[in-house]
């Protein structure tokens, strides 16, 4: 939802400044996807949303199951969400903060979609050419989508190439309806 990204940006932006400061980008990077994956958890969101568990409970149990892998700051932080009513934006904070750091570091992700497995060789061609297109140095998932009859399609930032079969034959009945 757009309002809750608006929301978790300034939290987000605010984790980033402090872990830029102390040096620490990959160390918080863990701890936010750790309270991440904590936060979005089925059984921990219906306590979220749960009016009977007190917010007291709920930092005592969310700070249990994160344990020691938490350091003090990012436990302040968890306590202020959750004295907020926001602990179920974590998801969202994590993922703004992944792509403050990627920018940082000079890194954009890609999301490579093949209607084929492509092997080592193809995947890294790929990217050499995304890289050179970008300038930038390319963090690249790739999933199969045999849905695109025969290409890739390639979403890098907010540019999407769509070099599959099944786009260009929407384009052109697209193209036949006009």
């Amino acid at each position: 939802m757009a309002e809750d990204i608006t929301i978790a940006r300034p939290y987000a932006e605010a984790v980033f400044r402090l872990a830029k400061q102390g040096n620490a980008l990959t160390e918080w990077a863990g701890m936010l996807n750790l309270a991440a994956g904590v936060a979005a958890d089925a059984q921990v969101v219906k306590l979220i949303s749960d009016p009977n568990v007190s917010g007291a409970q709920l930092e005592t149990l969310f700070l249990s199951v994160c344990g020691k892998q938490l350091n003090e700051q990012a436990t302040n932080m968890v306590k202020l969400l959750i004295e907020n009513g926001r602990l179920q934006l974590l998801p969202q904070i994590a993922a703004l903060f992944e792509n403050l750091k990627a920018e940082q570091e000079g890194v954009l992700e890609a999301s490579i979609t093949s209607a084929f497995a492509m092997d080592d060789m193809q995947t890294k061609e790929l990217v050499k050419h995304l890289e050179f297109r970008f300038k930038r140095k390319i963090a690249a998932s790739v999933t199969v989508d045999p849905e695109l009859i025969g290409g890739v399609m390639v979403v890098a930032g907010d540019e999407v190439f769509d070099a599959s079969v099944r786009g260009k034959l929407e384009t052109m009945a697209a193209a036949l309806k006009h």
